[in-house]
């Protein structure tokens, strides 16, 4: 069985030299483990997996395959990003999956939030697999798992999606970062040169916005949420607030209310703003934002969002709330 006990005598990374040995322990591991074989990863963009993607580029050049797949549920602007860094800055051999109609198509009319999860996990397995198979020579599979989740779930990081794989693939698995905490595998992928938005990413739900997007998922209210979510994270960057507050996004439920827009009455979508602090995601507290901060953000996403004409603030803890609407 293997050893996944984090060993006694490692330190704790919280400087560039300690990362910096850090990863060139793991280079030398990963050319051990993977010799001249190729290596296949789903990147989609979070923090681990682009931590995992950067070294064992470092380590092995094109011979880690890397799939990022475009589900249509991530935030503005992440799909370019991940093609930016890593296909243009790092030269990475990087297949871009466009599979947002697969999955909108399977989610539509689909209201219950574990079932919305269940479909997009069970789509992303599919997908990744059929990827995988037009892959040649692949005998490993690298994998973001960091020590909390094997002390939460188990050697395999499941809610990655690539644990439900098929068993002939016959991947061995390479986790370079698994004994590693968050805070140690953010400081590792700033000293690899990621960008400082990918690497102190917000939390991000795997199912993405399709839980901020709440009830039966419809293309023009996820588009909603998607814009009113940049908005709101432009705005805490310009005010200062950017890397200050734990977590800040914003839902859009599946009911509409009465408004005014140009003298002419409308029946349009509310936003709902969330931003929260916490130490541990059991517990969290409502960041006491600006009023003048949230009349600039209403403003905005009033005028520059369709079909959106009311924003509200949710002044809910952890508990009685949870953090996510779904």
């Amino acid at each position: 069985m293997q050893n996944n006990k984090r060993p006694e005598n490692m330190e704790r990374i919280t400087t560039s030299e300690l990362a910096q040995a850090f990863i060139a322990e793991q280079i030398a591991a990963i050319k051990t483990q993977v010799g001249d074989k190729k290596v296949l990863l789903a990147l989609s963009g979070g923090v681990d997996s682009s931590v995992v993607a950067a070294l064992l580029i470092r380590a092995i050049g094109k011979n880690l395959v890397c799939v990022h797949v475009n589900h249509g549920l991530l935030r503005k602007g992440e799909p370019e990003q991940v093609i930016q860094v890593f296909r243009h800055e790092m030269d990475a051999n990087l297949v871009y999956v466009d599979a947002v109609d697969r999955f909108l198509n399977k989610l539509a009319g689909v209201a219950e939030p574990e079932q919305k999860r269940k479909i997009i996990g069970a789509e992303f397995i599919r997908v990744f697999e059929e990827e995988a198979r037009k892959q040649e020579g692949i005998k490993f599979l690298a994998q973001g798992t960091i020590y909390p989740d094997i002390l939460e779930s188990g050697p395999v990081k499941a809610h990655h999606n690539v644990g439900g794989l098929p068993e002939d693939l016959q991947f061995e698995l390479v986790e370079p970062l698994k004994f590693l905490f968050k805070d140690e595998v953010r400081v590792v992928g700033h000293e690899l040169g990621l960008p400082d938005n990918m690497v102190y990413r917000q939390p991000f739900p795997g199912p993405g916005l399709g839980v901020r997007c709440v009830g039966a998922i419809t293309r023009d209210r996820l588009e909603a949420v998607r814009e009113s979510d940049a908005i709101l994270r432009e705005e805490f960057a310009n005010a200062g607030l950017e890397g200050k507050v734990w977590q800040y996004f914003t839902i859009v439920p599946d009911f509409k209310t009465v408004g005014v827009k140009n003298n002419v009455r409308c029946f349009e979508w509310p936003v709902v703003l969330r931003a929260v602090n916490t130490r541990d995601a059991m517990t969290a507290t409502v960041e006491d934002v600006p009023f003048a901060l949230l009349q600039k953000i209403t403003a905005r996403i009033t005028a520059e969002v369709p079909g959106v004409n009311r924003v509200l603030f949710d002044l809910t803890p952890k508990p009685t709330g949870t953090i996510e609407w779904e």
